[in-house]
């Protein structure tokens, strides 16, 4: 019911906007390619009609989001508050959509209720790109807007088919390797591995007591570069799912071997803990891959830890992780797009960024904010920093959900040694571009 209820939600999105024309055409046509001399010109216009004149009309913007701790809840209102300051004429209306995210944004985009602005993670980005409910951005881009500025791999994970971008992202975070210091020095161990043969054998020497050397989340949102790392795709050129190629397994087969023959990794449920931060934190494992978030836990709830971080060791020589990255998009409904776009342009431009990530509970996309703040050296960032200019963005096509779900179905299997991975990943993969099939 839930796929069937997807495919309806892509139809019927497809059918509103053809009974509304669409709306902001005028865009479109000058949104296809690079910036011309009319784009620059256009977007220019607007900048002067949208700024600061006390005369202007007043024009309301809903920025729709999803809820976050008090502490960046503040700093996105500081946020708002100094674009407001700069552009008196716009107000915006900050809106949480505290469950459901993405069910609630595609149900307002078929009513006409969705936000001006709105957030958008890029695992959900193909598949709404091809709606044909985002406004293209190119046509309101700028050169003093900096577009070289951004780490590649996160802008490029916005950008669709026809070569226009439809977000651009606003913080993100990779994965690196964080490693319990106490632990390496009592294994005699000088530094971080940065091979994955050297995890493995780092991991075994650290594993003892009930402790195990590499904590592992066995699923494709922390595998998928594992699986890219001997030549392997998880989706092809149709979108279908092609994690289960002899190059998408060896990858993969790493990471089984480890928790099966060498017994030197775990799960968080098999230590009792409800995520890899937490048993990270618990001294459970002396290593796990995650993420900028784990940066505050960890000195919130295990403040005598001492932990070092380490860019992803390599696998099969090439360097490799995970980048998790939301953006602003502009509901192409809007009736205020001029507008719109200069929340976007400020939100993710060098002044809003730097306000926005300056206490480091997100990290900027761009590299000119990254090296302001001092996060590209900084003791624990900097190796998350430095994943962003090679890693994997987080989606799998436009397929995304179902080719998500039967992966982690079947790999959790295999990791548990309920089933070859070769079996695991072929049903997985089977099962996909079946129920793929039937929605098309």
């Amino acid at each position: 019911m839930k796929r069937k209820g997807f495919t309806i939600l892509a139809v019927m999105l497809s059918l509103m906007l053809i009974i509304a024309g669409c709306g902001g055409k005028s865009n479109d046509s000058s949104s296809t390619g690079s910036n011309s001399t009319n784009n620059s010109s256009n977007s220019g216009n607007a900048s002067e009609g949208s700024g600061g004149s006390d005369s202007a009309e007043q024009v309301e913007l809903t920025l729709n989001g999803w809820g976050a701790s008090p502490e960046e809840e503040e700093l996105l209102q500081q946020t708002l508050d100094e674009f407001m300051k700069k552009y008196p004429n716009i107000k915006v209306k900050y809106e949480v959509i505290a469950e459901q995210y993405m069910d609630v944004i595609k149900t307002r985009l078929i009513g006409g209720q969705a936000g001006d602005v709105f957030y958008l993670d890029s695992v959900e980005a193909e598949a709404l790109m091809e709606q044909n409910v985002l406004e293209p951005l190119n046509g309101y881009v700028t050169d003093e807007f900096d577009i070289a500025d951004f780490e590649e791999p996160l802008l490029n994970a916005f950008k669709g088919a026809d070569g226009n971008y439809y977000g651009f992202p606003k913080d993100f975070s990779t994965l690196a390797l964080f490693y319990n210091k106490k632990h390496f020095e009592e294994a005699g161990l000088s530094g971080p591995p940065t091979t994955w043969e050297e995890l493995i054998e780092y991991s075994k020497q650290l594993t003892k007591d009930g402790r195990y050397g590499l904590g592992v989340a066995p699923e494709l949102a922390r595998q998928m570069f594992m699986i890219k790392a001997y030549g392997g795709e998880v989706v092809d050129a149709e979108g279908k799912a092609a994690f289960a190629s002899p190059e998408g397994l060896k990858g993969l087969q790493l990471v089984i071997d480890q928790h099966l023959v060498d017994k030197t990794s775990a799960q968080p449920t098999e230590v009792g803990a409800g995520w890899g931060g937490e048993m990270f934190g618990q001294e459970k494992v002396s290593m796990v891959l995650e993420g900028n978030w784990a940066i505050p836990y960890l000195d919130n709830n295990f403040p005598d830890l001492e932990y070092g971080t380490a860019e992803v060791p390599t696998v099969n020589g090439q360097k490799g992780t995970m980048a998790f990255t939301v953006a602003y998009v502009m509901n192409k409904q809007s009736k205020h797009k001029e507008e719109a776009w200069k929340l976007i342009e400020f939100l993710t431009g060098k002044e809003g960024m730097e306000i926005w990530t300056s206490k480091g509970f997100a990290l900027p996309t761009r590299k000119s904010v990254a090296a302001k703040l001092g996060y590209d050296k900084d003791e624990y960032r900097s190796a998350l920093v430095a994943g962003a200019a090679y890693a994997t963005p987080w989606q799998a096509g436009k397929y995304g959900p179902v080719i998500m779900n039967n992966f982690n179905n079947q790999f959790v299997s295999a990791y548990l040694g309920e089933q070859s991975l070769e079996d695991a990943m072929k049903k997985a993969q089977d099962t996909s571009n079946k129920e793929i099939d039937a929605m098309q």
